[in-house]
């Protein structure tokens, strides 16, 4: 573990400032779009330009990287998620930050890709799973980070948008100085999704599904506690309590899942969260209710935790699900084909729970939640009822992080060994 900290600090240092800027920015343009008096549809449409960036990305970025190199890609998408930052405090307009956070989304999954595929190329197959371990820490934790800088300076000032550039900027420095060789660049093909319908119909429906609920629950969630009347400081410790605590509960469930049928667990973790997802509602609604009838805010922030605790695991024991029906050399190729399901959904999440939030009120966020989870739990219980459970010997649970990419999955210690042939 100290080899490895030690050869790719510089890595992780670069991965870390990245998602400081990225937590930090992506609850600060949900407060400020409602501080601006932007509807909640537009706030919706704003917010699902990220995904929709980082979709087009996820298929474009590859052939990029193939012509210029890692180092230089790595150099021009840093610069214009630094640029685009600062444009969202000149520009004060929904689609105008739309096309921003466009840029952002393939900008940023730009850097996950490069900076997977040298965490790759620095594995090897006895240490990609510690590797992947300390690589989730980062992520999450440094994204929680960012999220407690909204307490930095008003969103209504300019000061946090230079925050995020210069944060975005000196991630930059790390790669740049490397003195290691870029890794050789391989474009991970993916399962079309009738190939991977056919393989886990689960699998891919739950992924569409998961991606378009989840989308809308990180990027709104900080426009539902600013419509509530929450503080700054609230605002940065539910965006927080959020993220760690789903990156916590990834080992424990992941542990569980490798000993029962997944599908149940599946089924279980959807209506422990909708249920959660209800009791937070609930107590969001109390918060304010006259003359000291009003319920504590810590109840909030407990039934978030626990709804968190539950929903945020559900991708990767979707991942580990759909690799209990193929071999192991179509790990990879299945988990590019999720991730491009994910997406699909992820595009259209926040602006969907916008219209909702838009027709019948803040709580509009929570039933969206609510239903999804119970969307997935349904059609899990039915696929139980038309095909057996299979026991995979080559399979078990990996934690993975939700913004990994397809070059990422082969940091999955499960996965075909890498080919050393061409790296030095």
């Amino acid at each position: 573990m100290k080899k490895i900290v030690t050869n790719t600090w510089a890595l992780f240092l670069g991965i870390s400032l990245m998602m400081i800027a990225h937590g930090y920015q992506s609850s600060l343009l949900g407060i400020r779009a409602v501080q601006e008096d932007f509807t909640v549809i537009s706030t919706g449409f704003i917010l699902s330009g990220y995904f929709a960036g980082y979709f087009l990305g996820a298929k474009t970025i590859p052939t990029i990287i193939g012509r210029v190199g890692h180092i230089r890609a790595f150099a021009a998408f840093a610069s214009l998620a630094s640029i685009a930052v600062l444009l969202h405090s000149i520009i004060i307009n929904p689609f105008a930050w739309f096309l921003l956070r466009l840029i952002t989304g393939m900008s940023l999954v730009s850097m996950y890709t490069i900076s997977e595929s040298w965490l790759n190329e620095r594995s090897s197959n006895q240490n990609r799973g510690s590797v992947l371990s300390i690589y989730m820490v980062v992520l999450y934790g440094s994204m929680a980070f960012g999220m407690f800088l909204l307490n930095f300076s008003s969103p209504k000032n300019f000061e946090p948008f230079i925050l995020i550039s210069l944060l975005m900027s000196l991630a930059l420095v790390p790669i740049l100085l490397t003195r290691r060789e870029a890794p050789n660049f391989r474009d991970i093909k993916g399962m079309s999704l009738k190939e991977l319908y056919k393989t886990s119909p689960l699998g891919m429906v739950s992924a569409v599904l998961y991606g378009t609920m989840q989308s809308a629950l990180l990027s709104l969630l900080a426009v539902y506690a600013a419509s509530m009347n929450f503080t700054i400081f609230e605002i940065s410790l539910v965006t927080f309590l959020l993220t760690i605590s789903g990156a916590v509960s990834q080992w424990p469930i992941g542990k569980i899942s490798d000993v029962f049928d997944r599908r149940k667990v599946i089924i279980c973790l959807t209506f422990i969260s909708a249920f959660f997802a209800l009791c937070t509602m609930y107590s969001s609604n109390s918060m304010y209710l006259p003359d000291g009838l009003g319920s504590s805010k810590v109840w909030f922030y407990l039934f978030l935790v626990l709804f968190s605790f539950a929903s945020l695991p559900m991708f990767a024991i979707i991942f580990a699900h759909t690799n209990d029906f193929i071999s192991k050399e179509k790990f990879v190729a299945a988990g590019a084909g999720l991730q491009f399901a994910y997406g699909l959904g992820a595009i259209s999440g926040p602006y969907l729970c916008s219209i909702l939030m838009n027709l019948v009120g803040s709580n509009g966020y929570f039933i969206f939640i609510i239903f999804f989870h119970l969307l997935i739990g349904v059609f899990a219980i039915y696929r139980m009822s038309v095909r057996s459970s299979v026991y995979n010997p080559d399979v078990q649970f990996v934690a993975i992080p939700q913004t990994i990419t397809a070059i990422g999955m082969e940091l999955n210690p499960n996965t075909m060994p890498i080919d050393r042939s061409v790296t030095k």
